[in-house]
């Protein structure tokens, strides 16, 4: 078990990390978050975070706990040097978001929060792709592979490893690597 702690600790520190760069990058003004994207992001981390510890997560959901309070700094943040443009679509995400959470209060199932949790967290996530797609240097890669290495080793570091402790990280694994792609390849056809 011991090892799953040091996982747990390596997963929470690569996340920190991730966020100094990321805060960094914010306030020298290279990267402008969408609110809505982390304001929702907060709240879906901080669902599952409390659905993993009722089942057992252990030291592989500290980082999903210390993701929930990180979103909501930046989302702060984002307030004041983030994006200014809000779309409908961005309003249409937020509201589906919202929704995703109504449902989630009405069920005492830790699973079905997750599931919803996780497919709520692309509705979150859908502002952040449509600014990011018209301006890809806006965003920080970095933030995004990082925590890909950071689920990784948070799914890793889970003392109970089941649908509910597993889903929401493993789905935020394969969205962030999305991302990352649309960034790079967005990125580089901009620069042609």
């Amino acid at each position: 078990m011991e090892y799953k702690i040091i996982l747990g600790i390596v997963a929470v520190a690569v996340g920190l990390i991730s966020y100094a760069v990321y805060f960094r990058s914010i306030f020298y003004g290279r990267t402008k978050p969408h609110m809505f994207s982390w304001l929702v992001w907060g709240l879906l981390e901080g669902t599952a975070f409390f659905a993993q510890l009722s089942r057992g997560g252990g030291s592989g959901a500290w980082v999903t706990g210390a993701t929930a309070a990180l979103c909501f700094v930046v989302f702060a943040a984002a307030l004041k040097k983030g994006e200014k443009q809000i779309t409908r679509l961005d309003w249409y995400s937020l509201l589906g978001a919202f929704l995703g959470l109504a449902l989630w209060g009405v069920t005492s199932n830790p699973l079905i929060a997750v599931i919803i949790v996780s497919a709520t967290d692309f509705l979150g996530f859908v502002p952040t792709f449509r600014k990011s797609y018209h301006k890809p240097h806006e965003e920080a890669a970095m933030l995004y592979f990082l925590s890909i290495v950071k689920l990784v080793f948070a799914l890793f570091a889970l003392e109970s490893f089941n649908p509910t402790t597993a889903i929401y990280p493993a789905t935020l694994v394969l969205t962030n690597a999305a991302f990352v792609a649309v960034l790079l390849v967005r990125r580089r056809s901009t620069n042609l």
